[in-house]
């Protein structure tokens, strides 16, 4: 399903958007050495509550999980990637953590993550590769427009990503976003330019790249959810809900506050 939302529509996905951009940050400044990654989970529960939005993660239980996701947040750290699922385990300083948060509001979901390293410690190769991720989504942010091709896209997320060195694994990437968290069209973290779906105003896209330091290969923790690098090397991803406008990309889960 493609879904391609109204003005009105638009408007809440700002309010969406917003609200995950700015979890993600209060999540980010409390998460410390030694914080547990259930306490994430509990705090990311409470602010959405608060917030009258509901998880688009605990019921969710899709083919490549095992039954529903029940957390609030994806917590990955360090050789973790993505669908991270929280577990007993206290942040160590230098570790490399991913929050992925997905919520709906008002009928609408946005979808963001972000990478960040905790403590004093910065490795240097992290901070590149936290670095790289960023500066694909935002290449990826500037190729979204109208007229342009999911292919467009992928192809200067990729880009930038291979030019860094970089593995590419196409299992997972961008997804259509709307009522429901994840919708076609898929955008992959590589392409060619010049195919796939045509991007129109009023469509919302969660772009993603995320890469892995020196694999594209992924292993399934026995939890049925978490992914990691194959090789245990670190990883970070970096995430943005968009909207399509006449004008270009609009990023809607941008931060309100630092």
């Amino acid at each position: 399903m493609i879904e391609i939302l109204h003005p009105t529509e638009l408007a809440q996905a700002r309010v969406t958007g917003a609200l995950v951009g700015d979890i993600l940050q209060t999540l980010k400044r409390r998460s410390t050495v030694g914080t547990n990654l259930l306490e994430i989970d509990r705090w990311a529960r409470d602010l959405i509550v608060e917030a009258g939005a509901q998880s688009c993660y605990v019921d969710y239980a899709p083919s490549f999980g095992r039954g529903p996701f029940g957390h609030y947040i994806c917590t990955a750290v360090n050789d973790a990637v993505l669908h991270g699922m929280p577990h007993d385990y206290a942040l160590a300083d230098g570790d490399l953590l991913t929050l992925d948060l997905a919520v709906s509001h008002g009928g609408v979901a946005a979808d963001s993550a972000i990478s960040f390293l905790v403590g004093e410690a910065r490795p240097a190769e992290s901070v590149a590769m936290i670095a790289v991720t960023e500066r694909a989504l935002t290449a990826g942010i500037a190729a979204a427009r109208p007229g342009a091709r999911t292919g467009d896209v992928s192809h200067a997320i990729g880009t930038v990503l291979g030019e860094a060195g970089y593995l590419v694994n196409t299992e997972f990437g961008g997804h259509g976003i709307g009522s429901t968290m994840h919708q076609d069209p898929h955008v992959s973290n590589t392409g060619r330019p010049g195919r796939g779906y045509r991007l129109r105003p009023g469509l919302l896209l969660a772009l993603e790249p995320w890469v892995m330091a020196d694999t594209a290969d992924l292993v399934t923790d026995a939890d049925g959810w978490t992914l990691r690098s194959a090789t245990g090397s670190r990883t970070a991803h970096s995430e943005h809900t968009i909207a399509i406008t006449p004008d270009g990309a609009e990023i809607l889960t941008a931060p309100t506050r630092p």
